[in-house]
């Protein structure tokens, strides 16, 4: 990011109060119980299968583990997996697969 952008970012920020998961381009990760995931903010779908899914994120990617893992919708930038959800673990662009 350009020093500019940065600048303006910070700006924004301090007049704007937004949320950081809007101005970092964080995810959102939204658990309903262990039924039902919706995540925000995401780069696409790496892998799927009915036990496993790896979403590409910004910094990283985000793998849940579980059941019958279903993707409900797709909209955008938004995700919705159902299922039984065992296990999400986030990976930083800095660790090895």
């Amino acid at each position: 990011m350009t020093r500019i952008g940065r600048r303006l970012r910070g700006w924004t920020n301090g007049v704007l109060d937004l949320p950081q998961d809007v101005l970092q381009e964080l995810p959102r990760i939204t658990l309903i119980g262990n039924k039902e995931l919706h995540i925000e903010n995401h780069r696409g779908v790496l892998n799927f299968s009915s036990g496993q899914l790896t979403i590409a994120l910004v910094n990283g990617s985000l793998e849940i583990s579980g059941e019958g893992l279903m993707i409900r919708n797709i909209l955008g930038q938004e995700l919705a997996v159902e299922g039984i959800i065992g296990e999400i673990r986030y990976k930083g662009s800095e660790e090895k697969p």
